[in-house]
């Protein structure tokens, strides 16, 4: 059994940021074993951040904040808030424009290993767990 909470993650390898944008909580990574990792992330107002996954599939669960989602594939827009769930089950480009500081939940697969930061086109780069 894993139990963490935020408090045994700040200030720790687990906590990651940009010192701009975001702020991001790597609660479950690779190295615990589970084949996915989950993140507890804020996302502050006024930011925008391009994102393609291009290695991984994420789901994000808005639980405070307000931001609006572009997936640059299809060119749809979305609304997000407190209780909106998506899935980037398809490595979709898309860009995250920040109205209100949003804290986003997100699960990554395959899992984080931990020292990921986006490249130029917004993916995290697939790293050897081991």
């Amino acid at each position: 059994m894993i139990v963490r909470s935020l408090s045994d993650i700040e200030g720790t390898e687990r906590e990651t940021t940009n010192g701009t944008t975001f702020l991001a909580r790597r609660l479950l990574l690779a190295r615990d074993g589970l084949g996915y990792s989950f993140h507890d992330t804020t996302l502050y107002t006024g930011t925008t951040t391009n994102m393609h996954y291009k290695n991984h599939q994420e789901t994000v669960y808005c639980i405070e904040g307000k931001a609006t989602l572009t997936d640059h594939t299809n060119g749809e827009v979305y609304d997000i808030r407190p209780g909106t769930m998506y899935v980037l089950d398809g490595h979709e480009q898309h860009t995250l424009e920040v109205e209100e500081t949003v804290r986003m939940i997100c699960v990554f697969t395959p899992a984080l290993v931990g020292q990921e930061v986006h490249d130029d086109d917004g993916a995290y780069p697939l790293l050897d767990p081991s």
